[in-house]
């Protein structure tokens, strides 16, 4: 029996690229650590050890029993920085692409909707905002407001909804066109109704895809900011800042520098494969 639903569809044929199938599971192993690690900070349980507490006579103990992936310069557990580090990163990465979606599916719906003049404001207002460099205008915004979790996860989305918007205005100039949404429009239906109901929907699929894929790009972002000294500042760990704390040491203590540099590109990675499966099998015709 053939499968109907255009999303069922979509699943069977992610479920059955294998590759895709792992990637997805590396992010929800990810994502269950930085969960669990996010509710013992809340009830202030410190596993394996206290991801801020110095110990300088354990000052760069390499990998081995008692800290598995070593110490750092104040030795700080490596391990339960990486861990605590995961629910900083994963946070950056959902937040600040909710923060997009949001700002970039109301300008492309209003753009390719409405038309006219409308669309070629927004539009311009696109253009001028793509012309700066991204990170450069997060650097300067985080600069001079100060490093912080929150206003990190804002800049970053207020600056990464473009890509979105110009992708929703395509599809909405489709499909405003189709008989359904002309069908609607003639009985009345209001705009705002029209597309929440008619074309919003038909156009989730390459929308859910940009959001996938621009996540990795926000979590680097902030990997980027905390190298820096710009991103989420100390003790808190990140994997950013503890790449940044162990570049002094990278000849006597390669595991500041590799441990970390591996999360942030198996999870990139991952988010990116993810990303593919999901473009190939909305595009694949059945």
């Amino acid at each position: 029996m053939s499968i109907k639903s255009p999303f069922a569809r979509v699943g069977a044929r992610f479920i059955a690229n294998r590759i895709a199938m792992i990637a997805l599971t590396v992010i929800i192993g990810f994502f269950i650590i930085a969960l669990v690690c996010g509710v013992m900070d809340l009830l202030h349980i410190q596993w394996p050890h206290d991801p801020n507490a110095t110990h300088l006579e354990r000052k760069l103990f390499p990998p081995g029993p008692g800290h598995w992936l070593g110490t750092d310069n104040l030795g700080r557990d490596v391990l339960s920085r990486m861990l605590h580090g995961a629910y900083i990163s994963l946070t950056v990465g959902f937040v600040a692409v909710g923060v997009a979606l949001l700002i970039g599916i109301a300008v492309g719906a209003c753009a390719g909707y409405l038309g006219g003049w409308v669309d070629n404001l927004l539009m311009r207002i696109v253009d001028a905002i793509i012309c700066f460099p991204a990170f450069f205008l997060i650097l300067s915004a985080v600069a001079m407001l100060g490093p912080n979790i929150w206003i990190i996860v804002i800049v970053i989305g207020l600056v990464s909804w473009t890509s979105t918007a110009r992708l929703v205005r395509a599809e909405f100039l489709t499909l405003r066109e189709t008989e359904y949404v002309r069908a609607a429009r003639s009985l009345g239906q209001r705009p705002f109704t029209i597309i929440l109901r008619h074309i919003l929907p038909n156009a989730a699929a390459p929308i859910f895809v940009t959001a996938v894929l621009g996540i990795p790009d926000a979590i680097m972002t902030e990997a980027g900011l905390s190298f820096l000294s710009f991103g989420v500042p100390p003790p808190q760990a990140t994997w950013g800042n503890i790449i940044s704390d162990g570049k002094s040491y990278i000849l006597d203590a390669w595991w500041l520098i590799l441990f970390p540099g591996l999360a942030i590109f198996t999870i990139c990675l991952a988010f990116y494969v993810v990303g593919e499966g999901l473009r190939e099998a909305s595009q694949t015709k059945s």
